[in-house]
């Protein structure tokens, strides 16, 4: 029986402190502060030592203040795990008080030092707290604060204590790994590779967030088809060259584009150009050299001189052959019609002979 004793105690410590102790010898501040701040300064629920303790000034219904806080600068950005509080215990008080003093408070971990822009990872409530007190407060920051308020009009359980709430912490230990980008109780397993900045949580692997073009909880699966960016939000293009889906991390067609389109995403239509990724200019004969970004065809007809769908033929008003000459037939054709018209007109000219 003395050796299992032993084996869970020992059991219990290396459940403990198997990951690091992020907050010791941190630095540490509080309000209000209590008046005789040597004795009570912040930094001693830091110094593991648990017969000195933090304390504030009271606060609660009939106090100037109603919230206090209480939060440590663990000097850097970690994966925190679990953080364990010793309150003051007094023998000479009833525990139950001491309980109710501490009953409601909240715990923040936040990588400004503002507890409005924090994220709550624990919320006391509605049973009194022990006074060794730990739990799992999984997050990502720089900061851990302690936070607890007695305001006027709200109603509290019937063992919450009031007036006159001293705030006494005599240890905090914020555990977590020092090591960024691993996880496990040893702070030795790497995180998956697609999580975004190798950062994981630190109980399981699984990633805070992915990379562009990875999603699952450890980031393990690619964007399905036509989906790529953050969170594979983004929808791929529908001019990829044979219809491809595109890149699951970029978006971009790898293939190229669909004939008729450019761009980095093939987002952008020819302009005076056609043929695939746009490689082919208009004909410089185009009228305005605009053409269809497909197949190069002139669209606005041809300049002055030239005919045909792409504006490569020449006209010639001279004799064809020895033999016979061109003549416009009596038609509505002058100097200010396009070749396009005079394309439509060709099958009424006459061949006379001379």
């Amino acid at each position: 029986m003395i050796v299992d004793a032993i084996i869970s105690i020992l059991f219990g410590l290396r459940y403990l402190f198997a990951y690091d102790d992020l907050s010791y010898n941190k630095i540490a501040t509080q309000s209000p502060i209590y008046r005789r701040i040597s004795e009570y300064e912040a930094n001693n629920a830091l110094d593991r030592n648990k017969t000195t303790c933090m304390r504030t000034q009271a606060i609660g219904l009939s106090s100037t203040d109603n919230s206090m806080w209480w939060k440590v600068d663990l000097g850097g950005l970690y994966n925190v795990y679990r953080i364990t509080i010793m309150f003051k215990s007094y023998e000479e008080q009833p525990e139950l008080r001491q309980r109710g003093r501490f009953a409601g408070f909240s715990l923040y971990i936040s990588t400004s030092n503002e507890r409005m822009n924090s994220t709550l990872c624990y919320k006391d409530g509605p049973q009194l707290p022990p006074l060794n007190f730990t739990t799992l407060c999984i997050g990502y920051g720089r900061y851990v604060i302690f936070y607890n308020e007695r305001m006027p009009g709200v109603s509290y359980p019937s063992d919450y204590q009031l007036r006159n709430l001293y705030t006494e912490l005599c240890e905090v230990i914020v555990q977590g790994c020092y090591k960024h980008n691993v996880y496990g109780a040893d702070c030795n397993v790497p995180c998956p590779r697609n999580c975004k900045n190798n950062t994981c949580y630190i109980h399981n692997g699984t990633c805070l967030e992915c990379n562009p073009g990875w999603t699952g909880p450890f980031c393990s699966n690619k964007c399905v088809d036509g989906r790529y960016g953050q969170n594979c939000l983004n929808t791929c293009t529908s001019h990829c060259k044979y219809n491809n889906v595109c890149n699951h991390l970029t978006g971009q067609c790898e293939g190229g584009c669909d004939v008729g389109w450019t761009g980095s995403f093939c987002e952008k239509a020819c302009v005076q150009s056609y043929g695939e990724n746009c490689q082919h200019p208009c004909r410089q004969h185009c009228y305005n050299k605009e053409c269809d970004r497909f197949n190069g065809t002139c669209l606005t007809g041809c300049t002055h001189g030239f005919h045909g769908q792409k504006c490569n033929k020449v006209f010639s008003h001279r004799a064809i052959n020895e033999s016979l000459t061109v003549i416009p037939t009596l038609i509505n054709i002058d100097h200010k019609s396009t070749y396009k018209e005079f394309d439509q007109y060709m099958p009424r000219m006459l061949q006379v002979t001379i």
